[in-house]
């Protein structure tokens, strides 16, 4: 069974815990409506991806497929 040799110290346990804090989400505006996104992913509220020129929509929204049209 592992049994510690020694005390660890609170210098030595703060030093491995450096690194165990949480990081802050970098968030960007999207350029087609305003809310905010992950960078390189597809706005979840209008479904466009990509920024100036390059915009591009990836998912169509509900309001805009007809589904009785689609269906028949």
């Amino acid at each position: 069974m592992a049994v510690p040799k020694s005390k660890i110290t609170r210098s030595k346990r703060g030093m491995r815990r450096a690194h165990d804090a949480l990081k802050s989400v970098n968030t960007t505006e999207c350029p087609n409506c305003g809310e905010l996104k992950l960078p390189h992913h597809v706005c979840a509220s209008c479904g466009y991806y990509g920024h100036g020129t390059s915009l591009r929509e990836i998912v169509t929204s509900d309001d805009e497929v007809d589904l009785d049209e689609d269906a028949a």
